[in-house]
């Protein structure tokens, strides 16, 4: 069995990375190993995901697709996700969250025993839909207070836009004052190349 791992951030000052150890120590407990990792800071509400895009180019039928929540998977619309799950379904992954507990069975299950194999795949890609919608739903709710609450601190002369991360900036430019790269740094901290032209240019 072949698991590959999808780990995700939304935005370039998150670490994409941070569940490496929650993924790895999962598999371990399954008694398998994680065989490749595809790593990306980008959007869920995004469907031109690159490095998803490329696991499921990579992918061979009965591989696992490993993800720590659904929602690191898809905040996608209906129809995107649509579109999605048949691309995975098209590359025979089976999809195993680690908040989704029937879909561990797919490091489990005897792969001759094709009943319940097929029995389980439709019981998951039923809850599948139903956290995919959840996740989207959140995404929608949390956007809708976001703009309301700076609405709000507008009309009362309070919004400053989002701050910056100091301490982040000052590690940034630490870095980059030692010689590294935009896109070594960028690996050190576990954020994005843009965030690292961000603090460049404040500085000025």
């Amino acid at each position: 069995m072949f698991i590959r791992a999808y780990l995700r951030a939304s935005t370039d000052d998150q670490n994409a990375s941070r569940a490496r150890e929650a993924l790895t120590s999962f598999a371990q407990e399954k008694g398998a190993r994680v065989a490749s990792w595809y790593v990306e800071n980008a959007s869920g509400t995004r469907a031109d995901r690159t490095e998803l895009a490329r696991l499921i180019d990579d992918a061979q039928p009965g591989d696992v697709l490993l993800v720590e929540q659904v929602d690191r998977l898809t905040r996608l619309t209906k129809s995107d996700w649509d579109r999605l799950k048949a691309a995975i379904q098209s590359a025979g992954l089976r999809v195993v969250s680690l908040d989704l507990p029937t879909s561990h069975t797919a490091l489990t299950v005897n792969a001759s025993d094709d009943f319940t194999g097929r029995m389980l795949d439709a019981v998951n890609a039923m809850l599948l839909d139903m956290l995919a919608a959840v996740a989207r739903k959140d995404y929608e709710d949390r956007r809708r207070r976001q703009a309301e609450g700076i609405e709000k601190a507008k009309e009362q002369g309070r919004y400053k836009g989002r701050p910056v991360n100091e301490g982040l900036h000052r590690r940034i430019i630490e870095l980059r004052e030692q010689g590294f790269s935009v896109r070594k740094t960028a690996d050190i901290i576990g954020c994005g190349v843009s965030t690292v032209q961000r603090a460049a240019k404040r500085q000025g």
